[in-house]
């Protein structure tokens, strides 16, 4: 009679899969203390702390959202492969600790605007995986309707992706104008590479910030290869961070999420202070060629890659510290993985799938508020309306 009491009672019972049952029975520490790479100065005479604490809840956040950006670029190749992405595409695995680690240590009415490899910072910023990977395909799902593809994607307080190589980097001080023309408190992240660096446009940037005190935090994100030129071919001086000359700046590990995050939070409490511009150099790497065009082992060996993805990459560097650290354990990371790749996969099926914008909204969206007016299209006779 017990025994079938007993029966009834755990019929009732929901069974949850093993890996579930064995993820809940392990005892996990709320938080670590790490220690990170001391940055390289210059123009400072303290930097950000080389310990920092890692909460549970954040580490599980952060590899979710590293995860999510390494297997929507991955997931952008194979659709360019198969030809439902066209055009220009830059991908930035490999990269995935700059933009997550940038965003855990800014407040969401920070403004940031980078180059043309702007997935990353595009799903951070808070674009969803679906409407990222629609736009690539050129839907009307897509972040931009579908017309602004890889190069031009935007959401609230990030101002793209920017076809023009430098062009963010006078954009990004005159977004910095006006935070502080509005005294808001507000700052400006401006990212460009190593192959940027070296245009004038930046140099001229970097001096009128510093003439005009602007909250700007300029980053080059080194990843060692301008298009297919090594930095060390490229430059004559490869210290980024001291190419302010009168502006501060640090140099930074780009490959662990810590340190970028420490980092981030040091340079923007010494805009927020009043003090002007600073400029960070983030030390990272692309497994990916330049753009989908590049196969990337033309001027480095298969060889270097895979030793910068044995040894630094920065999803394992993260899942090392959690799990070391009993912060997670390697089979509920493995979950996460698999949600990922569920999340991933739907939404490619949504960007292949949702209709492409008809012709005749060519022309809208070009104000955001603005009575509607006819424009000319590729010949005098061709007209399409614009509607905000």
């Amino acid at each position: 009679m017990l025994t079938a009491a007993v029966s009834r009672v755990l019929s009732g019972v929901t069974q949850k899969p093993a890996s579930r049952v064995l993820v809940a029975s392990c005892k996990y520490s709320n938080n670590a203390t790490l220690e990170i790479k001391k940055c390289d100065l210059y123009r400072l005479e303290e930097g950000p702390p080389v310990t920092t604490v890692l909460t549970r809840e954040d580490g599980l956040k952060y590899y979710k959202m590293m995860q999510t950006v390494r297997r929507m670029e991955l997931k952008a190749d194979q659709l360019y492969k198969q030809k439902f992405i066209r055009g220009f595409c830059h991908l930035c695995d490999g990269q995935e600790a700059c933009c997550v680690g940038l965003e855990a240590a800014i407040n969401p009415t920070d403004h940031v605007i980078t180059s043309y490899r702007a997935h990353g910072l595009s799903y951070t910023r808070g674009l969803t995986v679906q409407s990222i990977l629609a736009e690539l395909t050129g839907r009307r799902g897509g972040c931009a309707k579908g017309k602004g593809g890889s190069m031009h994607m935007y959401a609230k307080n990030f101002y793209g992706g920017n076809g023009i190589v430098g062009a963010q980097g006078p954009l990004g001080a005159g977004v910095s104008l006006a935070c502080k023309y509005k005294g808001n408190n507000e700052v400006c992240f401006t990212l460009y590479g190593d192959g940027a660096a070296n245009q004038g446009q930046i140099s001229e940037a970097h001096n009128m910030a510093a003439l005009w005190n602007l909250p700007c935090i300029f980053i080059c994100e080194n990843n060692r290869y301008g298009m297919g030129t090594s930095v060390e071919r490229a430059a004559a001086s490869t210290d980024y961070y001291k190419r302010g000359s009168f502006i501060p700046g640090l140099r930074v590990d780009g490959m662990d999420i810590l340190c970028v995050r420490e980092a981030t939070k040091f340079a923007a409490d010494y805009c927020r202070s009043g003090k002007g511009p600073i400029l960070m150099e983030l030390l990272t790497y692309r497994y990916h060629g330049h753009s989908m065009s590049d196969p990337g082992i033309s001027y480095r060996t298969r060889e270097e890659v895979q030793s910068v993805r044995s040894k630094s990459d920065p999803i394992m560097l993260l899942k090392d510290k959690m799990v070391n650290n009993k912060l997670a354990s390697v089979e509920e990371l493995k979950e996460i993985d698999v949600e990922v790749r569920k999340e991933i996969d739907d939404a490619a099926q949504f960007a292949m799938t949702d209709p492409e914008p008809p012709l005749e909204e060519l022309g809208h969206h070009i104000y955001s508020s603005n009575p509607p007016f006819d424009i000319r299209g590729t010949n005098q006779w061709i007209k399409f309306q614009s509607i905000s």
